[in-house]
């Protein structure tokens, strides 16, 4: 959702598929998830895997991502607030979802498990993760909750501002019961966010796809995301992004996230070590 209707600008929307060069500079990887990604070259040059079906590739290299997948309401013209915005146009988004998108656009295999309204917008955006050879088969679909709706702009300032509608939204009432978890085994890579962390029954039900892929093997790879206006405190979300900070093997992080997120783990830390 880090996006606004000024054309070449990194936060264009619509399922952007753009890495600058310091977005590459804040991705983490550690050694275990190194040795995984070693392991998996080792596989993809082997004999034998050239020789596999085209399906069976795809499903080794499959990168399933979780989390919310709505809709951006985004200013007509560019460096205006929302409030001064003359009309919007709608877009797809969902930083997970837009991670499934760039993918199969680059040529890899990607699928999508999150939730949305049975409704108009639901629906097109099901149909759209599908035109762009999204797997959609782990979507669901709510009778009694909408699809969510964000509104945002980059203003001439160059601040953000977001303005978010899910009081509950479907997105934030996926169950355990709900998951794929046949879907999240054959992945190769598990991504996810943060923002399906703040609200149950979703939270219980992103931890337990996070377990399924960890017991599956999969390589866990962690956007944080932070948008403030959505957890019910600062503090709330700092201790939300970090109760799972430990458990990816790759973390992507902006500049942002690394002055509100990572300093708070420093100052823990030293807390931590100064009462030990």
């Amino acid at each position: 959702m880090d996006r606004s209707s000024k054309k070449g600008s990194k936060f264009a929307c619509c399922f952007p598929v753009i890495l600058d060069r310091s977005m590459k500079s804040s991705f983490k990887l550690s050694k275990s998830s190194s040795d995984k990604l070693n392991k998996s070259k080792s596989s993809i040059c082997s004999p034998t895997s050239l020789s596999m079906k085209k399906k069976d590739q795809e499903n080794n290299h499959l990168v399933v991502c979780f989390g919310e997948l709505l809709i951006d309401f985004v200013p007509t013209v560019s460096g205006v607030s929302l409030a001064e915005a003359p009309g919007f146009k709608k877009a797809p988004g969902g930083a997970p979802a837009n991670v499934a998108v760039g993918i199969a656009r680059l040529g890899g295999s990607s699928a999508f498990i999150g939730k949305v309204g049975a409704d108009e917008f639901g629906y097109m955006l099901s149909d759209i993760l599908k035109q762009n050879h999204v797997d959609n088969s782990g979507m669901r679909f709510d009778t009694h909750a909408r699809t969510a709706l964000a509104f945002v702009t980059l203003r001439a300032d160059g601040e953000r501002e977001f303005m978010f509608f899910r009081n509950p939204s479907a997105d934030m009432l996926l169950t355990e019961a709900e998951l794929d978890k046949d879907l999240i085994q054959k992945a190769r890579i598990f991504h996810y966010g943060s923002i399906s962390l703040i609200a149950e029954p979703c939270r219980s039900a992103h931890l337990a796809a996070m377990e399924i892929a960890k017991k599956a093997g999969c390589i866990l790879s962690y956007d944080p995301n932070l948008r403030l206006p959505l957890w019910p405190s600062a503090d709330a979300a700092r201790k939300g992004i970090l109760s799972i900070w430990d458990q990816a093997d790759v973390i992507k992080v902006s500049e942002d996230e690394k002055f509100n997120i990572l300093n708070t783990m420093v100052e823990r830390r030293r807390t931590t070590y100064s009462s030990g």
